[in-house]
């Protein structure tokens, strides 16, 4: 059974009440859910979230009647109550959705170029890549990938899908090798490009700019909102995100009481938490996780607007 990244870390940052009401916003294979779901007592309660249906399957094995789980982006939180006690979510990819060729998320084994989170929703990589401009594929592998050779690699795309179509992870894999001049050590030259596509495909990064004000509203005074990172862009989001609730900006010149001071609506709790070696010896791809977490104050919510200063 797949074991989750930073697993006893996240769920004990969530101060799992016997009795309370938690929220698994990301359910992959169930391995946190699992976890909380040993904390809670008899009359506590677990929801969680996933858009992929396999991770639905897998969630009705479970057979806990304090289990329930919702088959929707988490980017969408209306199905939730109106208060809960707490929030994990464990952004990116699942390994099992790694480990699967079929799913096309991974070039180390050869598979359909698919990369969707939700098979039925939207273009998959090798649609996309059939009819996307030169310069898009640039920007989504340079801006979304951080991949210094984002030029080259377009271009070669390209120049191949006129011979032939590009609908194998191997085709694609091998494309980028022949781009990509150097690499850093132990780093496959494929990995940045298949990072770009699959975040662009699925609107990662901007699902997670739409979870984070839901779940904040939707905690009660006390709750706690985990989330798990895997690379420095949905990271940069979070970390910005929090630290402009806790944080609330002063305006300047403007003369205020003590009580008139904006209020936070959040507390950071405790530093970024990484995987320990231990870990990562058993597991590498726990090597560049990233767990934040924060508290909801007692602070009544205001609604935070579009283009807020947290926004990447």
């Amino acid at each position: 059974m797949h074991r989750p990244v930073l697993e006893n870390e996240a769920v004990a940052a969530l101060a799992v009440k016997a009795g309370g009401l938690y929220v698994d916003g990301t359910f992959g294979r169930g391995g946190h859910s699992l976890a909380i779901l040993a904390k809670l007592g008899p009359h506590g309660r677990l929801i969680a979230l996933d858009r992929d249906p396999e991770a639905e399957a897998a969630a009705l094995a479970i057979g806990d009647p304090r289990f329930s789980f919702v088959r929707t982006r988490f980017s969408d939180l209306s199905a939730l109550p109106p208060q809960v006690d707490g929030m994990l979510f464990d952004l990116g990819v699942s390994s099992p959705q790694l480990d699967e060729p079929r799913r096309g998320f991974s070039f180390r084994a050869d598979g359909p170029l698919d990369m969707r989170m939700d098979p039925a929703s939207g273009p998959s990589a090798a649609e996309w890549l059939a009819t996307a401009e030169q310069q898009q594929i640039a920007e989504v592998i340079r801006d979304y990938g951080e991949e210094r050779f984002a030029q080259q690699i377009a271009a070669t795309i390209v120049a191949a899908r006129r011979r032939e179509p590009i609908v194998r992870t191997r085709q694609l894999a091998d494309l980028v090798a022949q781009a990509v001049r150097t690499r850093e050590p132990g780093q496959d030259p494929a990995t940045r490009t298949f990072q770009a596509l699959r975040i662009h495909l699925n609107r990662e990064l901007e699902e997670v700019s739409l979870m984070l004000p839901q779940a904040v509203e939707r905690l009660r005074e006390g709750g706690r909102l985990a989330v798990i990172s895997f690379h420095s862009l949905e990271d940069r989001i979070v970390k910005r995100f929090l630290q402009a609730l806790a944080r609330p900006e002063v305006p300047r010149r403007l003369p205020l009481r003590a009580s008139e001071m904006p209020q936070p609506l959040v507390r950071i709790v405790g530093r970024a938490q990484r995987a320990s070696p231990q870990e990562i010896t058993r597991n590498p791809r726990a090597r560049s996780a990233t767990l934040r977490v924060a508290e909801r104050t007692a602070v009544p919510y205001t609604r935070i607007e579009p283009g807020a200063r947290w926004r990447n």
